[in-house]
Order: structure tokens, then sequence, then C-alpha cells
């Protein structure tokens, strides 16, 4: 608890729902009628109505990384809008880089850029580059949006629905923690090499389309901050429902146990961008995991209910879910910088 008479502290990463609640959802400007998804906890965009149909629209920034930066941000901004249905279409960049950043640095960030947004058949409309001073990394900021007639957002799932995943646990954060140099040397070459390789899972915009497309699918959303159980727990809060998760059914690869185990780190609350989770009705859940099937592993993992958020442990006991865990990323981030700092 902070001392009296001065504010608490934040944690790295997200900042807590609670937080958000009583501040940025508050001051969000003038009102419009044409704003038919506006911001709260747990959805990945927002939709405002344009003629007979909408722009769905997501914003989002890269900060903990600078190698493949500007994949990360495009392919990150551009699942959050997956996630409605429909195909990402355009975006807007801003990229700061540290003082003393080279030509050959913005070069390299921009066609990290140019390349994903490119495969993800995204057109980059503008943005903003600049040389920001006192800042140690790079940041790069992507703003995604697409014109469409449809969609489901995180906030739609029902009393009932099976919440199925696709892929395996921590994709983006197994890459990126393989980058930390106390595994050189302690888990072979090869080992390291795959899990960086999970980058090149991240894009969840096929098989959100594909799922979209059977017309059962009631609500979406992408695993990043918080892993699997942050992307569950943010979901049944916009849906105003409770959930049971089975920590055993969560499909977890064996590159990521290896590294997760060697960290101490747990691969459910372990960033997770590539992993999608789509909430159905069970007389749906054959004909979307058939159609998944076709291009990626879908995994039941538990349901939406009414009622408490619980995760069945591996023992057989169930634990109740009281808030969004702090990512598994940001802790593992912030005690290396607290060694760098004691040295």
């Amino acid at each position: 608890m902070a001392p009296k008479g001065k504010p608490a502290r934040l944690r790295t990463g997200k900042i807590p729902i609670e937080v958000l609640e009583s501040t940025v959802f508050r001051m969000t400007g003038a009102r419009s009628r044409d704003l038919v998804a506006p911001p709260r906890a747990g959805l990945d965009f927002a939709a405002v109505r344009l003629g007979s149909g909408f722009v769905v629209v997501s914003a989002d920034p890269i900060t903990g990384i600078s190698e493949d930066i500007g994949r990360y941000a495009m392919k990150v901004s551009a699942n959050d809008v997956a996630t409605s249905g429909n195909r990402p279409q355009f975006a807007v960049s801003v990229i700061l880089l540290p003082e003393g950043s080279s030509v050959s640095d913005v070069r390299r960030v921009a066609r990290q850029m140019h390349v994903s947004a490119a495969e993800s058949g995204i057109a980059i409309v503008g943005g903003h580059t600049e040389v920001t001073p006192g800042l140690k990394n790079p940041i790069v900021v992507v703003t995604v949006f697409s014109f469409v007639d449809r969609f489901v957002t995180a906030g739609d799932a029902r009393d009932g629905d099976v919440i199925l995943m696709t892929k395996t646990a921590g994709l983006e954060g197994t890459s990126e923690l393989a980058r930390e140099r106390r595994l050189s040397g302690v888990l072979p070459a090869a080992v390291l090499r795959k899990a960086r390789d999970l980058i090149k899972q991240i894009d969840v915009t096929e098989e959100a389309v594909v799922a979209f497309h059977t017309g059962k699918v009631h609500a979406m959303h992408d695993c990043t901050e918080g892993g699997v159980l942050g992307a569950v727990f943010e979901m049944s809060l916009a849906s105003n429902l409770g959930f049971r998760l089975d920590e055993t059914a969560v499909p977890v690869s064996w590159v990521t146990r290896t590294i997760c185990r060697e960290l101490s780190v747990d691969p459910l609350r372990l960033i997770g961008s590539g992993s999608l989770l789509i909430s159905v009705p069970r007389e749906g859940q054959e004909e979307v995991e058939k159609v998944l099937r076709k291009g990626c592993r879908v995994t039941p993992i538990g349901e939406f209910k009414k009622g408490t958020r619980t995760i069945l442990m591996k023992d057989g006991s169930e634990r109740v879910v009281k808030e969004a865990p702090e990512d598994e990323l940001w802790r593992m981030l912030s005690r290396s910088s607290s060694r760098r700092n004691r040295l």
C-alpha cells in the first residue's frame, strides 16, 4: 500500500482495469450516436457507424522490444481488427526512435512494417516518424481500420458458450523470452531458434475470418498481455459473465514449456499474440472447429457462464480469478531491469 498522501505506483504493462474505468473510460470527449462499440475494458476495437456499414478501428503500441518491432506493431493492431471477423484494410503508423538513431534504423523499421502490411493486405496511408529526446528504446504505434458490413466484439459472449483457442499459448512471449541472455548456453541453440521463430505465427486474421464466416461465432479476442488467462478474463468482463477455464486443456507447445520452465514463467499468463479465443454456442462448436482445423490447431479450453471466474487446476481444485493477471513478460523484463540497476 502506498504511504498516506502519496498516489500508488502503477506496475509495468497495461493499466489495471479498475484504474481505466475510473479515469480513461470516463474521459472520452464528445458523445456520438454513431459510436456503436465505445471504449470499455476487454474490447479489442471501436466501431463507428458509417452509412449502411461500420468502421472498426484499433491502435496498439509496441514498447518492450526493438528487434522486428515494425512487424510486431503491424500484426498486433491488425489482429485486433481481425477479431471483428473482418480483414484489416488500412493503417496509420507512429515511429518514435531514440536519439542517435540512423537513417538505416528508420529504413529497417519502415521495411518491417511494409512487408508485414503487404502480407496482410493492409495499405499504410500515413503517420509520423521522429527521433524523440529522452527515449531509451524505439516505440511504434500502429492504428489499423477497416470498413465492414457486420462484426462481433469480445463483449458478445453468451452464457453456456464454449471457449475455443487456436494454436498454442504464449507464442509472442516465448519468442521474446528466447532472446534472454541467460538462456544462451543453458538451452540448445536449436530450441532457442525454434522459440524465436514462433513470431511467424502471430497473425490471427485467417482463423478469425474463417470462423466468423460460419455464422456461429458470438465473440472473439486475441491473447495479448496477460496471455490466455488475461484474454479469457477480459472477454468475461466485457460480456458480463463468469468463466470456467480448464488449465490442463490449454495447449502449450513443448518449446514454450521448456523456456517457461527454465525461467519459472506461467505460460497461461504469458503474452500470446497469435492465439485467438472464440466464443461459440455448443451447437456450433463442431462446425467452427472443422473449418479451423483446415488451417490451424483449435482446442476447447473452457466455457463462459454466469457467476464466478474460475480455473480448474491440474490437481483438480478450482481457483477463483479476481483480477486480470500481470503479464509474465513484463514481470521478467522488470526483474531483469532491477538486476541491471543493482549492478
